[in-house]
Protein backbone atom coordinates (compact mmCIF):
# COMPACT_ATOMS: atom_id res chain seq x y z
CA UNK A 1 0.00 0.00 0.00
CA UNK A 2 1.26 3.21 -0.65
CA UNK A 3 1.29 5.33 2.40
CA UNK A 4 2.67 8.23 0.62
CA UNK A 5 -0.76 9.59 0.14
CA UNK A 6 -1.93 9.50 3.76
CA UNK A 7 1.10 11.30 4.99
CA UNK A 8 0.25 14.59 6.46
CA UNK A 9 1.94 18.23 6.70
CA UNK A 10 1.99 19.16 10.56
CA UNK A 11 3.52 22.33 9.98
CA UNK A 12 0.65 24.52 9.11
CA UNK A 13 -0.76 23.25 12.09
CA UNK A 14 2.02 24.00 14.06
CA UNK A 15 2.09 27.60 12.70
CA UNK A 16 -1.21 28.58 13.54
CA UNK A 17 -0.53 27.03 17.00
CA UNK A 18 1.74 29.60 17.24
CA UNK A 19 0.01 32.25 16.64
CA UNK A 20 -2.60 31.60 18.81
CA UNK A 21 0.17 30.90 21.50
CA UNK A 22 1.34 34.08 20.45
CA UNK A 23 -1.55 36.01 20.96
CA UNK A 24 -3.00 34.33 23.80
CA UNK A 25 0.74 35.38 25.38
CA UNK A 26 0.45 39.23 24.15
CA UNK A 27 -3.74 39.03 25.63
CA UNK A 28 -1.97 37.92 28.87
CA UNK A 29 0.71 40.53 29.28
CA UNK A 30 -1.59 43.66 27.44
CA UNK A 31 -4.41 43.56 29.91
CA UNK A 32 -6.50 42.01 27.57
CA UNK A 33 -5.48 45.09 24.89
CA UNK A 34 -4.29 43.35 22.13
CA UNK A 35 -7.25 40.84 21.18
CA UNK A 36 -9.48 43.83 22.09
CA UNK A 37 -11.93 44.83 18.90
CA UNK A 38 -10.33 47.90 18.00
CA UNK A 39 -6.51 46.50 18.68
CA UNK A 40 -7.74 43.48 16.28
CA UNK A 41 -9.18 45.76 13.63
CA UNK A 42 -5.89 47.87 13.69
CA UNK A 43 -3.39 44.22 13.76
CA UNK A 44 -5.56 43.31 10.15
CA UNK A 45 -4.94 46.82 8.75
CA UNK A 46 -1.07 46.36 10.05
CA UNK A 47 -1.18 42.81 7.90
CA UNK A 48 -2.30 43.93 4.51
CA UNK A 49 0.63 45.68 3.31
CA UNK A 50 2.97 43.06 4.20
CA UNK A 51 0.32 40.51 2.92
CA UNK A 52 -0.31 41.96 -0.44
CA UNK A 53 3.44 41.74 -0.87
CA UNK A 54 4.15 38.36 0.74
CA UNK A 55 1.65 36.98 -2.06
CA UNK A 56 3.69 38.16 -4.94
CA UNK A 57 6.99 37.49 -2.74
CA UNK A 58 5.86 33.44 -2.71
CA UNK A 59 5.95 33.34 -6.41
CA UNK A 60 9.71 34.88 -6.97
CA UNK A 61 11.06 32.59 -4.30
CA UNK A 62 8.98 29.69 -5.72
CA UNK A 63 10.39 30.23 -8.41
CA UNK A 64 13.97 30.27 -7.17
CA UNK A 65 14.72 33.82 -6.91
CA UNK A 66 14.16 36.84 -5.01
CA UNK A 67 13.29 40.81 -5.01
CA UNK A 68 15.14 43.20 -2.53
CA UNK A 69 13.29 46.02 -4.07
CA UNK A 70 9.28 45.79 -3.11
CA UNK A 71 10.15 48.26 -0.07
CA UNK A 72 11.68 50.89 -3.19
CA UNK A 73 8.84 50.09 -5.13
CA UNK A 74 6.25 51.03 -2.45
CA UNK A 75 7.78 54.35 -1.44
CA UNK A 76 8.33 54.54 -5.23
CA UNK A 77 4.63 54.21 -6.57
CA UNK A 78 3.18 55.66 -3.31
CA UNK A 79 4.95 58.88 -3.55
CA UNK A 80 4.76 59.23 -7.82
CA UNK A 81 0.52 58.71 -6.76
CA UNK A 82 0.65 61.27 -4.26
CA UNK A 83 2.55 63.75 -6.45
CA UNK A 84 0.37 63.42 -9.40
CA UNK A 85 -2.50 63.62 -6.57
CA UNK A 86 -1.78 66.32 -4.65
CA UNK A 87 1.19 68.43 -6.45
CA UNK A 88 -0.64 67.38 -10.16
CA UNK A 89 -3.75 67.87 -8.84
CA UNK A 90 -5.60 65.05 -10.97
CA UNK A 91 -8.02 63.00 -9.31
CA UNK A 92 -7.90 60.06 -7.48
CA UNK A 93 -8.25 57.12 -9.69
CA UNK A 94 -6.26 58.81 -12.39
CA UNK A 95 -3.38 59.00 -9.64
CA UNK A 96 -3.52 55.37 -8.75
CA UNK A 97 -3.94 53.93 -12.10
CA UNK A 98 -0.97 55.88 -12.96
CA UNK A 99 1.34 54.36 -10.01
CA UNK A 100 -0.28 51.03 -10.82
CA UNK A 101 1.28 51.30 -14.16
CA UNK A 102 4.80 52.46 -12.44
CA UNK A 103 4.78 49.36 -10.63
CA UNK A 104 4.37 47.10 -13.91
CA UNK A 105 6.80 49.38 -16.02
CA UNK A 106 9.57 48.74 -12.94
CA UNK A 107 8.43 44.93 -12.47
CA UNK A 108 8.99 44.66 -16.61
CA UNK A 109 12.27 46.44 -16.17
CA UNK A 110 13.46 43.93 -12.96
CA UNK A 111 12.18 40.74 -15.17
CA UNK A 112 14.08 41.59 -18.14
CA UNK A 113 16.89 41.98 -16.57
CA UNK A 114 16.81 39.09 -14.57
CA UNK A 115 14.72 36.67 -17.11
CA UNK A 116 16.82 37.75 -20.46
CA UNK A 117 20.24 39.95 -19.69
CA UNK A 118 21.05 36.92 -17.16
CA UNK A 119 22.10 39.02 -14.34
CA UNK A 120 21.45 37.33 -10.78
CA UNK A 121 18.05 38.79 -9.11
CA UNK A 122 19.62 39.65 -5.82
CA UNK A 123 22.06 41.83 -7.69
CA UNK A 124 18.52 43.68 -9.80
CA UNK A 125 17.10 43.91 -6.79
CA UNK A 126 19.43 45.16 -4.50
CA UNK A 127 20.21 47.41 -7.23
CA UNK A 128 16.79 48.44 -7.75
CA UNK A 129 16.07 48.81 -4.08
CA UNK A 130 18.77 51.88 -4.61
CA UNK A 131 17.54 53.06 -7.74
CA UNK A 132 14.16 53.36 -6.75
CA UNK A 133 14.38 55.17 -3.53
CA UNK A 134 16.78 57.86 -5.54
CA UNK A 135 14.42 58.28 -7.56
CA UNK A 136 11.39 59.35 -5.36
CA UNK A 137 14.11 60.99 -3.40
CA UNK A 138 15.20 63.28 -6.12
CA UNK A 139 11.53 63.66 -7.33
CA UNK A 140 9.97 64.55 -4.40
CA UNK A 141 13.14 66.72 -2.85
CA UNK A 142 12.93 65.13 0.37
CA UNK A 143 9.79 66.54 0.93
CA UNK A 144 6.40 64.98 2.56
CA UNK A 145 4.11 64.76 -0.42
CA UNK A 146 0.42 65.49 1.04
CA UNK A 147 -2.36 65.55 2.38
CA UNK A 148 -3.58 62.84 0.25
CA UNK A 149 -7.75 64.04 -1.55
CA UNK A 150 -10.03 62.49 0.53
CA UNK A 151 -11.28 59.95 -2.03
CA UNK A 152 -7.75 58.58 -2.51
CA UNK A 153 -7.33 58.00 1.52
CA UNK A 154 -10.50 55.64 1.69
CA UNK A 155 -7.98 52.73 0.53
CA UNK A 156 -6.50 53.21 3.52
CA UNK A 157 -8.91 54.08 6.29
CA UNK A 158 -12.56 53.64 4.95
CA UNK A 159 -14.09 50.70 6.42
CA UNK A 160 -17.00 48.72 4.67
CA UNK A 161 -20.78 48.75 6.22
CA UNK A 162 -21.76 46.27 8.33
CA UNK A 163 -23.85 44.30 5.50
CA UNK A 164 -21.11 43.32 3.81
CA UNK A 165 -19.88 41.77 6.36
CA UNK A 166 -22.71 39.42 5.77
CA UNK A 167 -22.21 39.07 2.13
CA UNK A 168 -18.45 38.57 2.64
CA UNK A 169 -18.92 35.61 4.46
CA UNK A 170 -21.32 34.24 2.21
CA UNK A 171 -18.94 34.04 0.14
CA UNK A 172 -16.38 32.68 1.64
CA UNK A 173 -18.98 30.06 2.84
CA UNK A 174 -19.43 29.48 -1.18
CA UNK A 175 -15.21 28.92 -1.57
CA UNK A 176 -15.11 26.72 1.32
CA UNK A 177 -17.92 24.64 -0.09
CA UNK A 178 -16.73 24.44 -3.94
CA UNK A 179 -13.07 23.46 -2.28
CA UNK A 180 -14.22 20.55 0.22
CA UNK A 181 -16.21 19.11 -2.78
CA UNK A 182 -13.15 18.99 -4.84
CA UNK A 183 -11.54 17.29 -2.23
CA UNK A 184 -13.81 14.45 -1.28
CA UNK A 185 -14.07 13.80 -4.96
CA UNK A 186 -9.88 13.52 -4.69
CA UNK A 187 -10.17 11.53 -1.48
CA UNK A 188 -12.61 9.23 -3.19
CA UNK A 189 -10.28 8.73 -6.22
CA UNK A 190 -7.40 7.90 -4.33
CA UNK A 191 -8.85 6.06 -1.65
CA UNK A 192 -7.56 8.38 0.63
CA UNK A 193 -9.26 9.05 4.10
CA UNK A 194 -12.03 11.86 3.64
CA UNK A 195 -11.37 13.26 7.41
CA UNK A 196 -9.08 15.63 6.91
CA UNK A 197 -10.55 17.59 3.84
CA UNK A 198 -13.69 17.72 6.96
CA UNK A 199 -11.46 18.67 9.61
CA UNK A 200 -9.79 21.31 7.19
CA UNK A 201 -13.19 23.22 6.23
CA UNK A 202 -14.34 23.10 9.61
CA UNK A 203 -11.23 24.78 10.64
CA UNK A 204 -11.54 27.01 7.83
CA UNK A 205 -14.98 28.22 8.61
CA UNK A 206 -14.34 28.48 12.62
CA UNK A 207 -11.56 30.95 11.59
CA UNK A 208 -13.53 32.87 8.89
CA UNK A 209 -16.41 33.55 11.11
CA UNK A 210 -14.36 34.81 13.94
CA UNK A 211 -12.35 36.92 12.05
CA UNK A 212 -15.32 38.58 10.49
CA UNK A 213 -17.33 38.39 13.92
CA UNK A 214 -14.38 40.28 15.03
CA UNK A 215 -14.11 43.11 12.66
CA UNK A 216 -17.90 43.70 12.65
CA UNK A 217 -17.84 44.05 15.98
CA UNK A 218 -15.62 47.44 15.67
CA UNK A 219 -16.20 49.18 12.65
CA UNK A 220 -16.65 46.65 10.08
CA UNK A 221 -13.80 45.16 7.84
CA UNK A 222 -11.04 47.99 6.30
CA UNK A 223 -10.85 48.24 2.73
CA UNK A 224 -7.31 47.25 2.54
CA UNK A 225 -8.23 44.29 4.31
CA UNK A 226 -11.00 43.30 1.49
CA UNK A 227 -8.23 44.29 -0.78
CA UNK A 228 -5.72 41.75 0.71
CA UNK A 229 -8.26 39.16 0.44
CA UNK A 230 -9.27 39.80 -2.50
CA UNK A 231 -5.37 39.50 -4.07
CA UNK A 232 -4.47 36.82 -2.16
CA UNK A 233 -7.23 35.02 -3.34
CA UNK A 234 -6.67 35.91 -7.13
CA UNK A 235 -2.86 35.04 -6.78
CA UNK A 236 -4.02 31.57 -5.47
CA UNK A 237 -5.75 30.85 -8.22
CA UNK A 238 -3.32 31.70 -10.30
CA UNK A 239 -0.59 29.51 -8.42
CA UNK A 240 -2.81 26.48 -8.54
CA UNK A 241 -5.39 26.37 -11.38
CA UNK A 242 -3.59 28.09 -14.17
CA UNK A 243 -0.85 26.49 -16.02
CA UNK A 244 1.26 29.58 -15.37
CA UNK A 245 1.35 28.89 -12.07
CA UNK A 246 2.35 25.51 -12.30
CA UNK A 247 5.37 26.40 -14.92
CA UNK A 248 6.46 28.74 -11.57
CA UNK A 249 6.45 25.84 -9.64
CA UNK A 250 8.06 23.36 -12.25
CA UNK A 251 10.33 26.28 -12.74
CA UNK A 252 11.77 26.43 -8.73
CA UNK A 253 11.53 22.58 -8.33
CA UNK A 254 13.72 21.42 -11.11
CA UNK A 255 15.09 24.36 -13.74
CA UNK A 256 16.71 21.34 -15.85
CA UNK A 257 13.54 19.74 -16.03
CA UNK A 258 11.25 22.43 -16.68
CA UNK A 259 13.19 23.69 -19.44
CA UNK A 260 13.53 19.77 -21.01
CA UNK A 261 9.61 19.96 -20.76
CA UNK A 262 9.29 22.58 -22.99
CA UNK A 263 8.63 25.37 -20.59
CA UNK A 264 9.57 28.59 -21.25
CA UNK A 265 11.54 29.65 -18.62
CA UNK A 266 12.66 33.55 -19.53
CA UNK A 267 8.88 34.45 -20.19
CA UNK A 268 7.26 33.09 -17.00
CA UNK A 269 9.65 34.65 -14.75
CA UNK A 270 9.32 38.01 -16.75
CA UNK A 271 5.40 37.71 -15.79
CA UNK A 272 6.27 36.99 -12.44
CA UNK A 273 8.45 39.93 -11.93
CA UNK A 274 5.58 41.89 -13.36
CA UNK A 275 3.36 40.91 -10.99
CA UNK A 276 5.37 41.47 -8.19
CA UNK A 277 5.74 44.97 -9.82
CA UNK A 278 2.21 45.20 -10.05
CA UNK A 279 1.33 43.34 -6.52
CA UNK A 280 4.23 46.77 -4.78
CA UNK A 281 2.37 49.04 -6.42
CA UNK A 282 -1.34 47.92 -4.70
CA UNK A 283 1.30 48.11 -1.62
CA UNK A 284 2.48 51.52 -2.04
CA UNK A 285 -0.99 52.93 -3.11
CA UNK A 286 -2.72 51.37 0.37
CA UNK A 287 0.31 52.09 2.42
CA UNK A 288 0.27 55.82 1.24
CA UNK A 289 -3.25 56.03 1.92
CA UNK A 290 -3.29 54.78 5.60
CA UNK A 291 -0.51 58.03 6.10
CA UNK A 292 -2.30 60.23 4.10
CA UNK A 293 1.53 61.33 2.86
CA UNK A 294 4.07 60.24 0.75
CA UNK A 295 7.63 60.28 1.85
CA UNK A 296 11.26 59.18 0.28
CA UNK A 297 11.55 56.67 3.52
CA UNK A 298 8.14 55.31 3.49
CA UNK A 299 8.67 51.58 3.15
CA UNK A 300 11.76 51.05 4.71
CA UNK A 301 12.70 47.09 5.34
CA UNK A 302 9.17 45.89 3.56
CA UNK A 303 11.03 43.72 1.18
CA UNK A 304 12.50 42.17 4.61
CA UNK A 305 9.07 41.62 6.38
CA UNK A 306 7.65 40.01 3.26
CA UNK A 307 10.53 37.78 2.44
CA UNK A 308 10.15 37.07 6.48
CA UNK A 309 6.59 35.91 5.81
CA UNK A 310 7.08 33.86 3.44
CA UNK A 311 9.79 32.01 4.98
CA UNK A 312 7.50 31.62 8.23
CA UNK A 313 4.63 30.62 6.31
CA UNK A 314 6.95 27.42 4.64
CA UNK A 315 7.98 29.14 1.43
CA UNK A 316 11.35 27.01 0.99
CA UNK A 317 14.49 29.81 -0.14
CA UNK A 318 15.24 26.88 -2.80
CA UNK A 319 12.12 27.17 -4.73
CA UNK A 320 10.01 24.61 -6.23
CA UNK A 321 7.52 25.14 -2.23
CA UNK A 322 5.37 27.57 -0.76
CA UNK A 323 1.75 28.89 -0.41
CA UNK A 324 -0.16 32.10 -0.36
CA UNK A 325 -2.10 31.20 2.59
CA UNK A 326 0.81 29.93 4.36
CA UNK A 327 2.63 33.81 3.43
CA UNK A 328 -0.50 35.41 4.64
CA UNK A 329 0.20 33.54 7.96
CA UNK A 330 3.06 34.20 7.94
CA UNK A 331 2.57 38.16 7.48
CA UNK A 332 -0.12 37.48 10.60
CA UNK A 333 2.86 36.18 12.82
CA UNK A 334 5.30 39.62 11.88
CA UNK A 335 2.08 41.76 12.61
CA UNK A 336 1.58 40.33 15.63
CA UNK A 337 4.73 40.47 17.12
CA UNK A 338 5.27 44.34 15.87
CA UNK A 339 1.65 45.02 17.04
CA UNK A 340 2.01 43.34 20.57
CA UNK A 341 5.23 44.28 21.71
CA UNK A 342 4.51 48.26 20.93
CA UNK A 343 2.05 47.61 23.08
CA UNK A 344 4.35 46.02 25.51
CA UNK A 345 6.32 49.39 25.01
CA UNK A 346 9.82 46.56 24.45
CA UNK A 347 12.87 48.63 23.20
CA UNK A 348 13.63 48.35 19.09
CA UNK A 349 16.54 46.48 19.62
CA UNK A 350 14.64 44.09 21.43
CA UNK A 351 11.95 43.52 19.26
CA UNK A 352 14.43 43.36 16.30
CA UNK A 353 16.53 40.30 18.09
CA UNK A 354 13.05 38.70 19.08
CA UNK A 355 11.85 38.57 15.62
CA UNK A 356 15.25 37.41 13.95
CA UNK A 357 14.93 34.27 16.20
CA UNK A 358 11.89 33.29 15.52
CA UNK A 359 12.40 33.80 11.91
CA UNK A 360 15.88 31.43 12.45
CA UNK A 361 13.32 29.20 14.57
CA UNK A 362 10.67 29.14 11.93
CA UNK A 363 12.99 27.89 9.07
Amino acid sequence: MNTAKHKIDFRPYIMLGALILTWIIFSITTDGVFLNVRNFSNLMRQTSVVGILATGMVLVIVAGHIDLSVGSIVALTGGIAAIVNVWADYGSATSMLIALAAGIIIGAINGWLIAYANIPAFIVTLGGMLVYRGIIKGASGGETIGPLKEEFQFAGTAFLPSYMTFVILAFAVGIIAIWYSNQQKIARAENTSRIIPLLYAIVLLITVVSFLLMLNNYKGVPVQVLILLIISGLVTFIATQIPFGRYVYAIGGNKEAAFYSGINIRKNLFVVYILMGLLAAVAGIIYTAQLGNATAGAGRNLELDAIAACVIGGTSLLGGKGSIPGALLGALVMASLDNGMSLMNIQDFIQDIIKGVILVTAV
